[in-house]
């Protein structure tokens, strides 16, 4: 019967069942171990953090200059909307004016009666005083007629400025929107740079801090006072210049007195902070710098690298004199002032103050001599 079936042994005893399971948890561990380890990302060398870290800072540069651009259009958006809403403003103002004018005409007409000038004229026993009070009428009408077109035009024109207020502030919203998207890529990209520097150790941290400071020209990025300053360029005296020729030199100038103010205010700016968007005094971004400096010699640049490229004429790099905006990179977002011998003094990137530093650091787009 089933009640007296005995159950099914298994054929391993109780000790053999639970080393059987010991053996397959550890299995079941170091295959897990393994295939996590090898799925692991490595571990970055320095110069693969340097090499990201640097593409991050080009790219938050890029955004940079597009944050500075949609901030120019913007402002100048917002400009055009207060001058349409002041000038409809006045213009209401106006038609307030023309309104109490023909108020005060229609008031006057009841006060008067308003009646018809021929049935004045049957009233009244004196022609004379007929024909002074219908020339008076006339002149009345007159006003009114004005005062109706008065208000008409002002009317109209409000209606005009209503249209295009609504237009600039449309064009606001976007740019605006525009500016807020440019400066999160910035953050993002500036906050992606400064989390791939913190997983370095403080050796590997200044072994890149060393490198970056070779790179960019070591013993320039500090702030120096005078002629004496390490590196500078003294705008008074004959400076070097590359030809084409590969490394042959020949003596130059500050082609005038305007390049010259702008190399001496870019020089007094060194030490100071970059700071993305920045247009001074306290701190700049690249284009920001030269915008500044060029502005301290009495010349308005625009505000972005693509337009300040533009703001001049174009020379080649065997043609650089001190002066001329140097630019790099294919997408034009980065800029320096030249001063000569090779160098230039540029706000380089967040956490590398104004300094000078050699043309050939970077890939050269072009430059500009404006003035």
């Amino acid at each position: 019967m089933a009640a007296h079936r005995k159950s099914k042994q298994s054929p391993l005893g109780g000790s053999a069942v639970r080393t059987a399971a010991t053996l397959a948890l550890a299995s079941a561990a170091t295959a897990t171990l393994f295939e996590g380890s090898g799925h692991a990302d490595p571990r970055p060398t320095t110069a693969q953090v340097r090499a990201k870290v640097d593409r991050l800072y080009e790219e938050a540069e890029v955004a940079t200059e597009r944050y500075n651009g949609a901030k120019e259009k913007a402002d100048e958006a917002r400009a055009a909307f207060d001058r349409l809403r002041d000038e409809a403003a006045r213009r209401t103002e106006r038609l307030n004016t023309a309104r109490d004018a023909l108020g005060a005409v229609a008031a006057a007409q009841y006060r008067s009666g308003g009646l018809d000038p021929a049935v004045q004229l049957v009233l009244t026993s004196d022609p004379d005083q007929y024909l002074e009070r219908a020339a008076l009428a006339e002149k009345a009408g007159d006003r009114q007629a004005a005062a109706v077109t008065a208000v008409r035009r002002e009317l109209a024109a409000i209606r005009q400025l209503r249209g295009e207020s609504a237009g600039k502030l449309t064009a606001l919203r976007a740019q605006e929107a525009e500016l807020r998207r440019q400066k999160a890529t910035v953050v993002g990209k500036l906050a992606e740079a400064r989390t791939l520097l913190a997983r370095l150790t403080e050796e590997e941290r200044a072994r890149y801090e060393a490198a970056a400071a070779a790179r960019n020209g070591s013993g320039t990025s500090t702030r120096t006072d005078g002629p004496s300053a390490p590196g500078a360029a003294d705008v008074s005296a004959p400076v070097r210049a590359d030809r084409s020729s590969g490394g042959e030199r020949e003596p130059v100038t500050a082609p005038d007195g305007r390049a010259a103010a702008a190399i001496s205010f870019a020089r007094a700016q060194l030490g100071k902070p970059y700071v993305w968007g920045a247009t001074g005094p306290s701190a700049y971004d690249c284009s920001g710098l030269t915008q500044a400096a060029w502005r301290a010699a009495g010349v308005s640049l625009p505000r972005t690298t693509y337009t300040q490229i533009n703001a001049g004429r174009r020379v080649s790099r065997s043609q650089l004199a001190p002066g001329d905006l140097i630019f790099f990179y294919s997408g034009i977002s980065h800029v320096g002032l030249y001063i000569g011998g090779g160098q230039m003094i540029h706000a380089p990137r967040p956490g590398a103050p104004v300094r000078i530093a050699p043309i050939d650091e970077m890939p050269f787009a072009g430059a500009t001599r404006v003035g």
